[in-house]
């Protein structure tokens, strides 16, 4: 790409990756946003959510949650996407206490959860036959005015 016109940014890296992901060209995706990192190119946080959003409908659960880990260490701040996209990797695994240990550890980081962070969990919750966790997220959920 730098051979052949300006120089690609972050957007087109972003674009790329996400292509990449969509196609289930996994590790060819991880090798862009190393060949990204690389070059000089900054990722932003939509550049992680592409990232860990990928690896969580890849199958690579684990390498989704290190690169989160990683975003504090990193001096990043997790937004309601970037959490509502790991909360929804988590609960596709059946993983809902880790779920529900990041939504009170996404609120206890100052990011309020959406309306998508909750329906997220209650409907995996409703598909697992965990009801009754399921019921009580929805009353917070109605109580919190997410729900009308």
């Amino acid at each position: 790409m730098h051979e052949r016109g300006p120089p690609a940014d972050v957007v087109t890296y972003n674009s790329l990756l996400d292509g990449m992901f969509n196609i289930k060209q996994v590790d060819k995706a991880l090798m862009l946003f190393k060949q990204m990192k690389e070059s000089g190119i900054d990722p932003d946080m939509f550049t992680y959510g592409i990232l860990i959003d990928g690896l969580c409908k890849g199958g690579r659960l684990i390498d989704a949650k290190e690169i989160f880990q990683d975003l504090s260490v990193k001096g990043y701040r997790p937004n309601v996407r970037t959490y509502n996209i790991m909360i929804n990797g988590l609960c596709k695994e059946g993983l809902f206490e880790e779920a529900l240990a990041l939504l009170s550890k996404m609120e206890g980081n100052g990011c309020l959860p959406d309306a998508v962070t909750f329906e997220t969990v209650i409907r995996a919750l409703f598909e697992k036959d965990e009801n009754d966790m399921a019921e009580k997220l929805l009353q917070e959920m109605v109580a919190r005015g997410l729900l009308n």
